[in-house]
């Protein structure tokens, strides 16, 4: 279900916005509306990731030993 979710968001983005009929005219979906549609497509799979979008270094000191 989330997966078709996430299908439907990504496909709407790339739509039309509007589209008129006989005389052709369509209208793109603003930048913004596609870059926040983007950034949470990206969010929720970086929740579902096993580090969840985490990374740990372990930082030693030269001559530390």
């Amino acid at each position: 279900m989330a997966n078709q979710l996430d299908q439907t968001i990504r496909d709407n983005a790339q739509g039309p916005a509007k589209a008129s009929g006989d005389s052709g005219s369509m209208e793109q979906h603003k930048l913004a509306d596609q870059i926040a549609a983007d950034r949470y497509l990206n969010s929720k799979d970086a929740a579902k990731s096993k580090t969840r979008g985490l990374r740990f270094t372990k930082l030693v000191p030269p001559g530390a030993s």
